[in-house]
């Protein structure tokens, strides 16, 4: 087979073939009805929560409101991940700044680190050298990364690490609020840092400040780890699925657009909740085939997705939510063991 002749060059054009059908079908147009009634009920309910805590006052009931608040901010943070990816507004400046006020000012999140990482991931998901969500210090998802942190000291958790994923999820909160802090306070060139600063600091120490002032110490302690560890496990039990245990490509590797965003993702099925829970990431491939897709599109298109993916023979995965979490462990754990499961279907062989 010629250079020529090759699967990345002959595919090259089936995608274009399939972004012309959404586009004509009115799939990729802005969608303010489902948009603007969920961005003034964000502002609405966290409001309501801050008015809450005040009237209320200091009582260990207050616990439930901190969880509520947990979940709260997760789906404020899925409507900030819309916001950054151009799905809300027809304007760039619009969602640029929705995004800065939902990640940064809501939920404490810096935009500008997050958008910066999350747009190498959906360059390259799952690329070695590449994609940033599979170099992370505290989890091992590739064979060669567990080769290099064997230590007798750490090798009983590598092998265990998928048990202990979720259990570590519940520091994850806390986790993206001290990198964000970190990546705003340092020298890393960081587009409007200024605002990114004045709304952090609004967020991650006003708050607080207010809950110590209106509740007992112990209360208000215990509110912020209630709230962390539920906003923590919600985020990462939302982004897992869509791609631990999905094959890990080598950083030398060239795949169509099409392959490159559709073998690696995975789908969640469900009904409408399971797209109101995940904040429509339960349809990752369709996500990264058209990352400006409005969230509520993303079920509509889905079947025309799926249909060109058979029709092209390319892998389109899907599976339930429950199953995709024994996956993300049994994964973990197996990479932690030292298993070797190279990518190595006929399609990208094709590639090398």
């Amino acid at each position: 087979m010629t250079a020529a002749e090759r699967p990345r060059d002959a595919y090259v054009s089936q995608f274009s073939a399939l972004t012309r059908d959404v586009r004509e079908s009115g799939l990729l147009r802005r969608r303010y009805d489902y948009y603007w009634p969920r961005l003034i009920g964000a502002a609405l309910g966290f409001g309501a929560i801050i008015a809450a805590i005040a009237l209320i006052g200091s009582t260990w009931w207050l616990l439930v409101l901190a969880a509520v608040m947990g979940v709260v901010m997760t789906q404020i943070a899925f409507l900030g991940h819309d916001a950054a990816h151009k799905q809300i507004f027809a304007s760039g400046k619009w969602n640029d700044w929705t995004a800065i006020v939902l990640a940064n000012l809501f939920v404490g999140l810096s935009h500008g680190w997050w958008q910066g990482k999350h747009s190498k991931h959906h360059a390259n998901p799952n690329k070695r050298g590449s994609d940033p969500d599979i170099d992370l210090p505290y989890v091992t998802f590739t064979p060669e990364q567990a080769d290099e942190r064997r230590h007798p000291l750490t090798d009983w958790f590598l092998k265990r690490q998928g048990w202990f994923f979720f259990p570590m999820l519940l520091l994850e909160g806390l986790d993206l609020h001290l990198t964000s802090t970190k990546r705003v306070l340092g020298r890393a060139p960081l587009k409007r840092r200024t605002v990114e600063i004045v709304f952090l600091g609004i967020r991650l120490i006003a708050f607080p400040a207010f809950l110590f002032l209106v509740l007992s110490p112990g209360v208000a302690a215990a509110f912020l780890g209630v709230q962390l560890a539920v906003f923590g496990v919600y985020m990462g039990a939302s982004f897992a699925p869509n791609h631990v245990g999905m094959p890990i490509v080598p950083k030398d590797m060239r795949l169509d657009f099409l392959r490159r965003q559709t073998l690696m993702s995975r789908n969640i099925t469900g009904g409408r909740w399971v797209d109101a829970a995940m904040g429509g990431l339960n349809f990752q491939v369709e996500h990264h085939l058209f990352p400006n897709m409005p969230r509520p599109n993303l079920r509509a298109v889905a079947p025309k997705v799926r249909e060109f993916c058979a029709e092209h023979r390319v892998t389109y995965t899907e599976t339930t939510l429950w199953r995709s979490y024994g996956i993300v462990v049994r994964h973990l754990n197996e990479v932690g063991l030292g298993v070797r499961d190279t990518f190595t279907c006929p399609l990208v062989a094709a590639y090398r």
